[in-house]
């Protein structure tokens, strides 16, 4: 054991007299030395936030969209709960569908196997916990031709619906690849596909004008403080999408027949957020940031996605609205009983492509046409 005053006086005096700041290198060495662990962590392990890029537009432009490379390759969990089924081969002279059940509308020229395999799909896609019963009042009993259930009447319009889809709009939904519509596409296993939207602007006469539609936190408006009219306008009313002039001390009127005010200016920027929450994606994967108004300096994205706009239009004007007086009151909106609509997050989830991309009717020809399917 050392004596009690075993270090000399005069090192302590020493030490009094001459002061040594050790704080400041020790923090330069812990520094240096963090930097060099990250480093070398970075180099076994990998950077945590790698990007990609993908190029939208001429080199030089800025138009690219970058997004982490853990973001891209997270998949989809609603695409490892997908059900599909292959056709099943067609035996000479099989009867089909129409000629052995009764009241089969849609889908009638189809093999009886085949028939039943989509029903049997098209359960797993809405409602797999009901079943069969859940459009057939009188599944349990095998009678299965009733059109007591206002499902089965849905369903069998919601068919049709997707094959128009995937024949009228093949543009849109076959843009990259084969990839196409189904059931699931919108419904992933739940009765009334998520993310689906009905009229709330305004909400009485008391609250009517600009005032009613601004500054309210909805799903719409993506909780900003945008129109919350856009989908409403856009994707129901076939209102034009623009934005207002781009010249100084213009001498027209906003109450003129055509004329873009700013409320639509505004309408126009929460459609066109909405677009991006939906896809996943930001302005430049469809627009040139110097030039929005500019249609030739768009991407090929942008032609895509007008169809799409135009797709949805179609669908909620021609499909889902018909529908309204063949939906309970329970499935009809809050403020004014009108039926359910889509929009692009209905499909896309928050990803640039439905499913990210998984070909959604290569096992179901049913559904890709009206007409005979083809079995390739």
């Amino acid at each position: 054991m050392l004596p009690k005053n075993w270090i000399p006086e005069w090192f302590d005096d020493w030490t009094a007299k001459n002061p040594i700041n050790i704080f400041g290198p020790a923090i330069w060495i812990g520094g240096a030395g963090g930097a060099i662990f990250v480093a070398a962590m970075l180099v076994s392990w990998g950077n945590p936030l790698e990007t990609e890029s993908l190029q939208t537009g001429p080199r030089g432009t800025g138009m690219s969209v970058t997004k982490p490379v853990d973001v891209l390759a997270t998949p989809d969990p609603s695409v490892a709960d997908y059900f599909g089924d292959p056709p099943y081969e067609i035996a000479e002279d099989e009867p089909l569908a129409k000629d052995i059940y009764e009241n089969v509308q849609v889908l009638g020229d189809l093999s009886e196997g085949n028939f039943t395999r989509i029903m049997a799909s098209i359960t797993q896609w809405v409602a797999p916990e009901e079943g069969c019963a859940y459009c057939h009042a009188g599944a349990n009993e095998g009678n299965y031709a009733d059109d007591d259930l206002y499902t089965k009447v849905v369903a069998r319009s919601m068919i049709q619906m997707t094959q128009s889809i995937n024949d009228d709009w093949y543009p849109h939904v076959n843009a990259n690849a084969e990839v196409g519509v189904n059931c699931y596409t919108c419904h992933r296993g739940e009765h009334v596909p998520s993310d689906v939207w009905f009229r709330i602007a305004p909400v009485n006469e008391g609250v009517a004008g600009w005032s009613a539609n601004q500054n309210r936190a909805t799903a719409q408006s993506q909780s900003t403080s945008l129109p919350s009219d856009a989908l409403e306008k856009y994707l129901l009313e076939y209102e034009s999408i623009k934005v207002h002039s781009l010249e100084a001390h213009v001498s027209e009127n906003p109450s003129d027949v055509g004329v873009a005010t700013w409320q639509n200016t505004e309408r126009t920027f929460s459609l066109m957020n909405y677009f991006s929450n939906s896809l996943g994606r930001n302005c430049v994967f469809c627009h040139n940031s110097r030039a929005f108004y500019d249609g030739g300096q768009v991407t090929p994205q942008w032609a895509t996605a007008s169809l799409g706009i135009q797709m949805v239009q179609e669908i909620n004007n021609d499909w889902l609205v018909p529908l309204t007086d063949v939906f309970p009151a329970e499935r009809l909106g809050p403020v004014y009983d009108d039926v359910a609509k889509v929009a692009c997050r209905t499909c896309h989830k928050g990803y640039q492509q439905p499913l990210q991309g998984q070909n959604m009717i290569r096992d179901y020809p049913e559904l890709a046409a009206s007409g005979p399917p083809v079995y390739e």
